[in-house]
């Protein structure tokens, strides 16, 4: 499209915002393709363009009027998964809202509520559901390892070979699980036949199977496509001769969406026909193939980012508009729920956890957030024997005995446990004794006093100069706001990254003190002062104040809290120790949480 370079846009909007936040995350998606298709699949979902655009940004921080061609009066940054840009703080709290899988869901189901024989807007917008599989001992065995023993997905599916020649490592496993998937693996089938009940596997259950008609796989890499694709043929799987079965993995199936058509042409309309789409890293990004309604995830991903950018590919609306015809407003919905189908549910539990707390960044209790989350992304886990439906505790204590302390450190690492927001600065410019507090706290002196001042003052003026210049500003006066601008930006980082490198020491002192079912403001204030003098260099009085200005953002703080007092727990009734005997509840930041349900004392 042309652009006018001369206009002053109102907005300028940056669609798809994690070309940069997500730069790590992202090659995770490409893991399996080889070193050369996955610089291009990069390339091709970024644009080397967009990728050079993100790294000035970052030089710069966020002066984009350096260097993008056009002016606008404002910027709207879009994300799905904005975590990593959030956590970092690259925008502060006022500057960020939420419209997230939740928030449409839950507008789906009030509007339903409320006109009920109205068109539903959000109608169309499939519901989610996760079902994770715990693999029986025999396909355990196979691929067991790690810190937790967890059942690794990459190494069961590890494969040898290209194209025709293409095998699996563990064949006669990955033929057992084929089995499973479609009901038909002996042992399970002989445990179900005691246990009286059948559960439900993706290819076997009536319920399912209309959704696994057209279904993404998502595997480990190139080999592990190619040689699925070689097993799925094998003449003893007639089961699987009703699927058309589509590799778009390695050079041969293109790069970006070049690897698309194919896959359009076999599913058509998706009436008449079956697939199955084998894939490493193609396609999970900035497509929509409205006829997939199923994801198997096959593979190892880490973070939530990643899980559920390609989790979300199948959650793409498919629907008939006017359908017979006779009205305009009418709508048949062909697709009202869709399925993640994971067989590490481990892993799967935490990306869950992850992401609920994600979605919900004020919501006070963790356990609150998760909950809110399954309600509407139901979760069913298969445990070798039962199907049963996991509530938002039982995700928690799962994801929490499978994390490490590595990873939770991050969560006392995050620029979102404090505000920096000029209303929080000004809070502390105008009283002495905070500003006297917060200079207590390392790092502080070596800034100077006026360092909030400056921030405050010459963020308001430029903001001020920018709105009464308009359009009429000259070259040199945006050069002088420019150089303004990036010094307030630098300074309130500065401040940000002290006050975040304080709260690193709180886990510290939970480990030391004794008191786990208050809440840790009371235990920072009343109970153990000194201890807290000692470990961090604030005193009680200090921290009190700060607390009370909202320096420290509790909701947050209670999620950092939460997910310690969760491990520590875990990892000790894992040995069969209790942490503290007769616990009944989890003192959090500054509020309590019942250890067995979710009532908030």
């Amino acid at each position: 499209t042309r652009c006018n370079f001369e206009a002053n846009w109102d907005l300028v909007i940056f669609d798809e915002y994690h070309f940069g936040a997500w730069r790590e995350s992202a090659k995770e998606l490409f893991e399996g393709e080889d070193e050369k298709v996955k610089q291009k699949e990069l390339a091709a979902e970024y644009n080397d363009g967009l990728v050079a655009f993100d790294e000035e940004l970052d030089e710069l921080g966020n002066d984009e009027d350096d260097f993008l061609p056009i002016t606008t009066r404002a910027y709207l940054y879009l994300s799905g998964t904005p975590f990593k840009a959030l956590a970092t703080g690259e925008f502060i709290e006022e500057q960020i809202f939420n419209w997230t899988y939740t928030d449409e869901q839950r507008a789906k189901a009030e509007y339903a509520v409320a006109q009920p024989d109205a068109w539903n807007p959000y109608g169309s917008l499939p519901e989610m559901r996760l079902f994770t599989y715990q693999m029986p001992d025999e396909l355990i065995a196979v691929a067991n390892q790690g810190e937790f023993d967890e059942f690794d997905l990459n190494e069961f599916f590890e494969a040898k070979g290209i194209g025709k020649d293409a095998e699996f490592t563990h064949k006669t496993d990955v033929q057992k699980w084929l089995d499973l998937v479609r009901g038909a693996h002996l042992p399970t089938q002989v445990d179900a036949m005691r246990m009286g009940t059948r559960p439900p596997f993706p290819y076997s259950d009536v319920r399912l199977l209309p959704y696994l008609q057209h279904s993404f796989w998502f595997l480990p890499n190139v080999a592990a496509c190619e040689a699925m694709s070689n097993l799925l043929a094998e003449k003893q799987n007639v089961f699987w001769h009703d699927y058309k079965v589509l590799v778009v993995a390695g050079p041969g199936a293109g790069i970006g969406l070049d690897a698309l058509p194919p896959v359009r042409a076999a599913i058509g309309d998706g009436h008449d026909t079956k697939t199955i789409t084998l894939s490493c890293g193609k396609l999970t990004t900035g497509v929509t193939v409205k006829q997939w309604s199923s994801i198997l995830m096959l593979r190892n991903l880490n973070s939530p980012e990643t899980y559920f950018q390609a989790a979300f590919r199948v959650q793409s609306p498919w629907s008939i508009k006017n359908p017979d015809g006779d009205n305009p407003s009418a709508e048949a919905v062909l697709k009202p729920v869709c399925f993640v189908f994971d067989f590490a549910p481990t892993r799967a539990l935490r990306q869950i956890a992850d992401y609920g707390a994600g979605l919900s960044p004020e919501t006070p209790n963790p356990e609150q957030a998760v909950e809110e989350l399954v309600k509407f992304l139901p979760v069913l886990a298969y445990d070798g024997s039962n199907m049963t439906q996991v509530d938002a505790g039982g995700i928690l204590d799962i994801a929490m005995s499978g994390t490490s302390a590595t990873l939770l450190a991050r969560k006392w690492e995050s620029a979102i446990l404090v505000n920096v927001d000029n209303d929080t600065l000004r809070k502390i410019m105008n009283n002495p004794d905070a500003l006297n507090a917060v200079m207590n706290i390392e790092g502080f002196r070596a800034l100077g006093n006026d360092i909030f001042e400056t921030v405050v003052n010459k963020s308001d003026a430029v903001k001020k100069a920018k709105k009464e210049k308009g359009e009429e500003i000259t070259p040199a006066e945006k050069k002088e706001l420019t150089a303004e601008e990036k010094e307030y930006k630098s300074k309130r980082k500065q401040i940000q990254e002290k006050l975040v490198k304080f709260a690193t020491r709180i886990p510290a002192f939970m480990y030391l003190t004794d008191f786990r079912e208050n809440t840790l403001q009371d235990v920072i204030t009343k109970l153990e002062p000194g201890l807290f003098r000692t470990v961090t260099g604030l005193t009680v009085e200090d921290f009190h104040l700060l607390v009370n200005l909202g320096v420290f953002n509790a909701t947050h703080m209670n999620q950092a809290v939460f997910a310690f007092r969760r491990y520590e727990d875990s990892s000790l009734s894992y040995t069969g120790i209790e942490s503290h005997k007769g616990l009944r509840h989890y003192g959090l930041y500054d509020t309590v949480v019942a250890v067995d349900d979710d009532a908030i004392a």
